[in-house]
């Protein structure tokens, strides 16, 4: 259960470019390629915007039939530890929330990020640390959203006469008296009904946490090809769905969740579309990296099997990651001779342990991976002494480094080295103003920047930014950048001209 509450917790992305833009993690490393590719990088980089968001907008079907994905656990590797975004994510909080920090770690009866990272890592237990039951659990994972949403202050700093109350249309922002709810309901209104939908998925995620909300599976009764987005998808999964969802929304496991969350249960319709947006959020980064195959032609049939490096791996991409998880993989692809997906990040969850080792992966199997540290000292330790697999596919999920001089500075060796080495690359981004931030550092890198635009697997998830809850909700993979190599097909006027004008 402790773990549990923690990917709960953990689960919201603490990371708000406009707080961690400026702040400085200590970050230090060398900002080149490995030696044999190395090339000076001449251009001075762009500065960098923060991220707002528009929801995605979901798209069109496919079809597959291939094998059930099978995975081989052996010890996760390690590498030099380095900066982590989740880190200054979590500390990022308090330049909006003074004390919000110390508030999680005092839900969590812990002292310090350190004893927390403990904890998530699986080491030695913190002493205190636990809950008497579940209804406890959800009601300290609630206490940390309990700050009013517009003067920022805490319970501990409310007079006696005060008391914290949340919006009862979205049941998700809280305010220390009705002043202030007046004087943010300008910002509140246009966020409030998708702060809604906020407060709902967080509490049913942990159906997914617990393993009682089974995702639908099995080869794809369509053609490959015919599934384009989520729209087609749907289409295709529609009747094993249906089934899935009468039986979640009547499960014991339903019943019990509301009976402990302190509210009142919500309509089926909500809890349905709750438990699809869920889904999504979990088969988005598979789907994701199915788009990025088939976008940048990688044969996936080849002898051995196929490698895909997924870099800067946080630690919520790995800690409940179930093998079952990239199934949905397996079948975008029938006929495969198997998939090694590797995860490097200093993030990377102890717990998450398998081999990286170069041997051939049984065709329709997949296997995952694990390695924590810096992707270019993981391709020196690993790649270049041929430990591991040379990657046919680079992805980045939300790599972040637009939001920060410091995260740019622990990405730029590894952008060099994916440039230099013209490893075909998949960057996924949060929002359009990332994406265009994004781009212009990509092209101030030289990089080849083949396609960009709406992802068509993103998450359908709104996320709340934590310390800020009346910025706009973004959603994970929502645009996504592909490159490859060098020399941009367009040059820095005319992709400026593209970014402007929309994409």
């Amino acid at each position: 259960m402790l773990s549990r509450f923690i990917h709960a917790v953990t689960k919201v992305p603490f990371v708000d470019s406009a707080l961690v833009e400026g702040m400085s993690p200590g970050i230090s490393g060398q900002v080149m390629a490995p030696r044999p590719r190395r090339r000076r990088h001449k251009k001075s980089l762009s500065s960098m915007a923060p991220t707002a968001v528009t929801p995605p907008t979901a798209v069109t079907p496919s079809t597959v039939v291939t094998p059930p994905t099978v995975v081989t656990p052996v010890p996760l590797t390690f590498s030099k530890p380095g900066p982590s975004i989740d880190a200054l994510g979590f500390y990022s909080l308090e330049k909006n929330v003074p004390g919000l920090s110390q508030l999680i770690l005092q839900k969590l009866n812990m002292k310090s990020y350190e004893e927390y990272k403990l904890v998530i890592d699986g080491d030695t237990p913190v002493s205190g640390f636990g809950f008497r039951c579940i209804e406890e659990m959800f009601q300290k994972m609630e206490d940390t959203f309990r700050f009013c949403a517009h003067c920022r202050v805490l319970p501990s700093g409310l007079s006696d006469s005060k008391v914290l109350r949340h919006c009862k249309r979205c049941r998700n922002v809280y305010y220390c008296g009705p002043e202030c709810q007046r004087s943010d309901w300008p910002a509140h209104r246009r966020v409030c009904q998708e702060l809604r939908l906020v407060a709902v998925d967080r509490l049913m995620e942990w159906l997914l946490v617990t393993g009682d909300f089974v995702l639908p599976s099995g080869p794809w009764p369509w053609l490959a090809e015919v599934i384009q987005g989520w729209d087609t998808w749907f289409s295709m999964r529609r009747l094993q769905l249906d089934a899935t969802l009468d039986a979640m929304l009547g499960s014991h496991a339903m019943t019990t969740l509301w009976a402990s969350v302190g509210r009142p249960r919500p309509d089926p319709d909500v809890l349905q579309g709750s438990l699809k947006r869920l889904l999504t959020d979990v088969l988005s980064r598979p789907l994701t990296l199915g788009f990025g195959l088939r976008a940048l032609g990688i044969n996936v049939k080849k002898i051995g099997g196929s490698t895909v490096h997924i870099v800067g791996a946080s630690h919520a991409e790995t800690f409940l990651t179930r093998p079952g998880d990239y199934d949905e993989l397996g079948y975008m692809f029938p006929g495969h001779l198997g998939l090694r997906i590797v995860m490097v990040g200093v993030d990377v969850a102890a717990g998450f342990s398998q081999s990286t080792s170069t041997s051939p992966v049984e065709p329709g199997t997949i296997q995952l991976s694990g390695h924590r540290g810096l992707y270019h000292n993981f391709w020196e330790e690993q790649v270049e002494t041929g430990q591991t697999a040379h990657p046919d596919l680079v992805v980045a999920f939300h790599p972040g480094f637009h939001a920060s001089p410091d995260l740019m500075e622990a990405w730029l060796p590894t952008l060099l080295l994916l440039r230099d080495y013209k490893i075909p690359t998949l960057i996924t981004v949060y929002s359009y103003q990332e994406l265009a931030a994004s781009l212009q550092i990509l092209l101030d890198l030289d990089m080849h920047i083949i396609a960009y635009g709406a992802n068509p697997f993103p998450s359908l998830k709104p996320e709340q930014v934590y310390s800020n809850p009346n910025k706009q909700p973004v959603y994970c993979s929502a645009y996504y950048i592909t490159s490859l190599g060098s020399s941009c097909q367009l040059d820095k006027r005319q992709l400026e001209e593209k970014v402007d004008g929309g994409v």
